[in-house]
């Protein structure tokens, strides 16, 4: 269907569209018209997603002088495709004329398609397999020895590349990362290096946050996109973890042991350039005299990742003059590895900010702030003058040189806690020293700074106001949608009591209970009798759903489920987990009903839909509140009361709350689709947690739900399923229109408006 929005013509590509789809294009659009950024809450499957590509490429197309460019940022690999495969489909309703290139980028891993390359078993291996055989020394190396191997599809997509980018252009289209990669072996050209050429013509390019996010990796891939690009995160209630995460390292007694490995082997080959071509190093020793950043262009093949602090002025400083030398900069190492081999001895918790540790340093190991600021810049100077392209060995003191820059770059927003055991088991000896980020802005301030408008979307962001203030951003638009239906797919319930009318809860002090662990065993027992297919269960920690679990079995409860329905598990290996999924998959494919085990912030939690029959029930066992004897989270706190005002209490909440609605709302991906959410737990009850779930859910939570004993909930199930399995319109009827047609909208426009 094709209707218009203000002066945009949008193209849509199915001949119905649902009234929240259409009001989340306005307010895009409206983002867009601003130039500013945007906070949106779409309720999980109303097509968040299409409405987006849409609505943006629809606008780009309305304004081809502008030559904006789309940056789609995915938490997955799994995610990027089902964006581009909604892309595609979108791709065959614009104009004939419309000239769209569009693709995603992931790593050599997922790109690559050198069989000696790809068999790597690691990322990193994979990365450094490619180094081995496209580094410019190496490929110099073989021109002049028939011996050396090299990449031919590397090899062939540069030749091809001599006779200008037009030569090795792509097709107007849409490329998923098969499609990449069966081009590449039709014409010999290797499709990583393809793709990151295409990012500067496409229109369209989808990748992984860390392509923005992480300074390392943003500084390669993403340095030349122009201001005019659109920015979309999906799926972004976790996104200021991720921010963190690209600014936080940890170092362990095994870091510093492969880091003095690693020094050890430079200062051997440092010695054999020494006697065998000196004048390589007095070369880069003169090109340090100049300032790092008049190293020139390095080959595509060359560029390692980029220097993990974000200020560029760092780049136009000269190098220090104590650590131009090769040899003196590996001393300087060596005394900083030692360093933090001294600092990890400790027996008791240390914690200090990064002005009290560079001061330590200094004082104990004679290393200033400045050289510490240069330390992942110089490594990489120094590995590229060493010719060094097994990078995959040197990953410790890369890491070491990570938390020597940053630690000497930011003097506020971090803090280093050394830990001589974790506290979970204080009894096996277990140091480490984590340079922990406390500010989430720091990492993606550059984004929005750099590009004219960020929307940040998901379907679980309530409380919506407080990302604005984590992020330290002010957004044009901030808004949360309800789901509009034509009938209640819908019923979450709240249960506070067991059938023996005994409070249930996961609170510390009660999660023991056998009482408890009884109600929740019940409670389980109950539905697996009434609900059919697919049940999916989400506990608070992995130790807790072990705990539980064991003594279900024990009760004789784990028996009397697997008589009505078989049970898998979510463990931390990522085989068994999959495994596990595939079968219960199949469980429900054929009739016998499964339950499935997960918990919350894990992977199935994240990423793994449970749509139709494979999830027609999840039951939420307690609130998922993080760790909160943690001192990186102790940290954190401390740092958003007194930076932004967010009491302790109000994030912790919230943080649990946006975990516990991105459990929920796996069980429901379309308007098509049924399902019940029970969360179990009284807590659940009170108004301060519950106001904290998003708007969509909250709106079916019915009054007469909130107190619910395990009868009570049973009765509510059958009644919903019962409702359910009857026929109904899908379109709705003239009072509650859920799917509007073209002329619908041409109708109705300002009074749809109105109503949402």
């Amino acid at each position: 269907m094709k209707f218009d929005i203000d002066d945009v013509t949008v193209y849509f590509p199915y001949s119905r569209i649902y009234p929240e789809q259409y009001q989340y294009m306005v307010d895009v659009k409206r983002a867009l018209d601003a130039r500013g950024h945007c906070v949106l809450e779409m309720p999980t499957g109303t097509g968040k997603t299409i409405a987006l590509l849409s609505l943006i490429i629809s606008y780009f197309l309305s304004k081809p002088q502008s030559h904006t460019k789309l940056l789609y940022c995915t938490r997955t690999v799994h995610e990027m495709e089902k964006t581009l495969a909604e892309l595609r489909h979108l791709y065959t309703h614009l104009p004939p004329s419309s000239p769209l290139l569009a693709l995603g980028l992931s790593s050599r891993k997922n790109l690559c398609v050198n069989p000696d390359v790809v068999s790597s078993s690691s990322r990193d291996s994979v990365d450094s397999s490619c180094r081995r055989l496209t580094a410019s020394w190496v490929r110099a190396t073989a021109s002049e020895n028939e011996g050396i191997k090299t990449c031919d599809f590397f090899e062939n997509f540069d030749k091809a590349i001599e006779g200008g980018p037009e030569t090795v252009m792509l097709p107007s289209g849409v490329y998923r990362l098969e499609d990449l990669r069966t081009y590449g072996k039709e014409k010999s050209f290797c499709p990583y290096f393809m793709a990151r050429m295409m990012i500067k013509y496409a229109n369209v390019v989808i990748y992984s946050y860390q392509y923005l996010l992480d300074p390392k990796v943003s500084g390669i891939i993403s340095k030349e996109m122009q201001k005019e690009c659109v920015v979309v995160f999906d799926e972004a209630h976790n996104i200021d973890n991720v921010c963190i995460e690209a600014l936080s390292v940890n170092v362990r007694k095994q870091t510093l042991e492969g880091a003095g490995r690693n020094i050890g082997k430079m200062t051997e080959v440092i010695n054999r350039f020494k006697a065998t071509d000196a004048g390589r190093l007095r070369t880069e020793y003169n090109r340090l005299i100049e300032g790092l950043a008049q190293r020139g262009d390095l080959p595509i093949t060359d560029n390692w990742l980029a220097n993990p602090a974000l200020p560029d002025h760092i780049l136009r400083e000269a190098v220090p003059g104590n650590i131009r030398k090769a040899e003196h900069f590996v001393a300087v190492l060596r005394r900083f590895v030692q360093y933090l081999k001294n600092r990890l001895q400790t027996e008791n918790v240390e914690t200090e900010g990064p002005v009290n540790f560079v001061a330590s340093v200094y004082s104990q190991a004679g290393i200033d702030q400045k050289m510490l600021k240069f330390c992942y810049d110089r490594l990489h100077s120094l590995m590229l003058t060493l010719e060094i392209t097994d990078t995959d060995e040197f990953l410790h003191i890369q890491k070491v040189c990570d938390f020597a820059t940053l630690v000497g770059t930011y003097t506020s927003g971090f803090s280093i806690i050394i830990e001589p055991y974790d506290q979970r088991m204080p009894h096996i000896p277990d140091p480490v020293m984590q340079l922990t980020c406390l500010d989430a802005s720091l990492a993606i301030k550059p984004v929005f700074d750099r590009f004219q408008s960020v929307i940040i979307t998901s379907g679980t962001l309530s409380p919506i106001d407080l990302y604005p203030r984590l992020l330290n951003f002010n957004p044009v638009i901030s808004r949360s949608f309800k789901m509009s239906l034509t009938r209640d797919c819908i019923c979450p319930m709240v249960l506070t009591r067991g059938s023996d009318q005994l409070p249930i809860s996961t609170k510390f002090d009660m999660r023991g209970d056998p009482g408890v662990v009884r109600n929740y065993g019940r409670l389980l027992l109950e539905m697996v009798t009434a609900v059919p297919d697919g049940i999916v269960c989400f506990f608070v920690s992995y130790s807790y759903m072990d705990g539980i679990v064991n003594n279900w079995n024990e009760m004789g409860i784990l028996q009397e489920v697997m008589q009505h329905k078989l049970v898998f598990i979510e463990t931390q290996d990522v085989v068994e987990t999959t495994l596990a999924l595939d079968n219960y998959r199949r469980a429900c494919d054929c009739g016998r009903g499964a339950v499935f085990f997960s918990v919350a912030r894990g992977k199935v939690a994240e990423g793994i839909d449970f749509d139709r029959h494979y999830g027609r029930l999840v039951i939420m066992f307690g609130i998922p509140f993080q760790y909160t004897l943690s001192r990186i989270l102790t940290a954190r706190l401390k740092y958003l009361r007194d930076t932004f005002q967010i009491k302790e209490g109000d994030f912790l909440t919230f943080d649990a709350l946006r975990q516990a609605a991105q459990c929920v709302g796996r069980v429901i991906r379309s308007k098509a689709d049924y399902g019940l959410m029970i969360f179990a737990d009284k807590r659940y009850s009170r108004h301060d947690k519950r106001s904290k779930l998003p708007k969509w859910i909250l709106s079916h939570l019915h009054d007469a739900h909130l107190n619910l004993s395990t009868d009570m909930a049973l009765h509510i199930t059958r009644e919903f399923l019962r409702k359910m399995a009857q026929p109904y319109d899908k379109t709705g009827g003239s009072s509650r229109k859920t799917l509007l047609t073209q002329e619908d909208l041409e109708n109705t426009a300002e009074s749809i408006l109105e109503m949402l």
